[in-house]
């Protein structure tokens, strides 16, 4: 298995990293070797991979840019092919078509949502539309002043896109065909005033679609309706049940690949969360807590067989790793930890 990890490098992203480093992890001892690193990017934050393994896409924090590489079969290096203006700026997140040539960018700055095709050799091409996002931000003065769309994610069909808004407490809806976007006939829901929706992932089996909340500490379950692109909010529940002495934001959201256990990190707690889903309705029960052993977790991801889970501790400059109990879904923290500066973002690859 292969990592790729990217994370802040700037000042005023209070980054200490390098750039994006690739690593080789052995699945048997669970060692990481450094294999690459790519420097002089500025803020490689989250990433996004086709199918195949061929390619990546980056988002660069605070700036303008989505970047275009190339992985190499055989070692899984990377090559960078291009890079692009997103039309906006602090482009956070993007999602891929299933035609894998355009790819859809939730620009923070700007409250703009575009579209990039993609050409034959995987290099992204100039904008081809932008939308503006409307609404009325939420109560909070620094972190809610204007809208702030922060992922882009395609529905399991492929036909619609779902962009959580931080800044307008809403989660917008739109319907993709022929490289477009247009908003759906619902085009939005609304969270509860002052949630700040963040990060947004679907159920592999159930019509459920759950929304990380960001300035409240909830999560949000919403029934979707895939012939519709129709959300209908059936459950909010809080991520810190026995509260939490001091600030507590959500960053990530992940579900297992058996689909019955749900995870969500806590920054301000420093641990991820876990509930049961409930394999009829969706529902979640809150489990527990388990403290990632370091600063501020941006991000985390599940390993490719599931057994595992990455996390990227962005303020303590290291990724710890957790064995996930395939019967109950609890988290034992490894004795593995990577020392690598700022990270936000973990993208994993299979061995060729």
């Amino acid at each position: 298995m292969f990592a790729y990890v990217g994370g802040y490098t700037t000042p005023d992203r209070d980054g200490r990293g390098n750039g994006i480093n690739v690593y080789r992890i052995d699945v048997g001892s669970g060692a990481w070797t450094h294999l690459q690193n790519i420097g002089g990017l500025e803020n490689p934050s989250l990433f996004t991979l086709n199918r195949a393994g061929t390619r990546l896409w980056s988002v660069h924090g605070g700036r303008n840019l989505i970047s275009a590489f190339s992985i190499e079969r055989s070692t899984r290096r990377l090559t960078l092919l291009n890079q692009q203006d997103c039309g906006g700026t602090n482009p956070v997140d993007t999602a891929l078509d299933a035609t894998e040539r355009h790819l859809v960018v939730a620009n923070y700055g700007t409250g703009t949502v575009a579209v990039m095709p993609i050409a034959d050799d995987g290099k992204v091409l100039p904008v081809s539309q932008s939308f503006t996002l409307q609404g009325t931000p939420g109560p909070d003065p620094v972190h809610q002043t204007q809208s702030h769309p922060h992922a882009a994610i395609f529905d399991p069909s492929g036909r619609f896109v779902v962009i959580p808004d931080k800044g307008f407490d809403r989660t917008f809806f739109f319907r993709f065909e022929n490289g477009r976007i247009a908003p759906t006939a619902q085009g939005s829901i609304a969270s509860k005033i002052g949630a700040a929706p963040r990060h947004t992932i679907f159920h592999q089996t159930l019509p459920i679609l759950y929304v990380n909340n960001e300035l409240d500490s909830t999560v949000t379950a919403f029934h979707w309706n895939s012939d519709t692109g129709h959300a209908t909010e059936v459950q909010v529940t809080t991520t810190i049940p026995g509260g939490h002495a001091g600030r507590n934001t959500t960053a990530e959201i992940a579900i297992s690949h058996c689909g019955r256990f749900l995870y969500v990190s806590n920054r301000g707690q420093d641990a991820i969360v876990l509930y049961n889903i409930d394999q009829r309705t969706g529902h979640l029960t809150y489990v527990e807590n388990t403290p990632t052993g370091g600063t501020r977790p941006r991000f985390f991801t599940l390993d490719i067989g599931g057994g595992q889970i990455f996390a990227a501790n962005q303020d303590s400059d290291d990724i710890t790793v957790f064995r996930i109990d395939p019967d109950t879904g609890r988290l034992t923290q490894t004795a593995t930890r990577i020392k690598v500066g700022s990270p936000s973002a973990i993208s994993l690859i299979s061995a060729p």
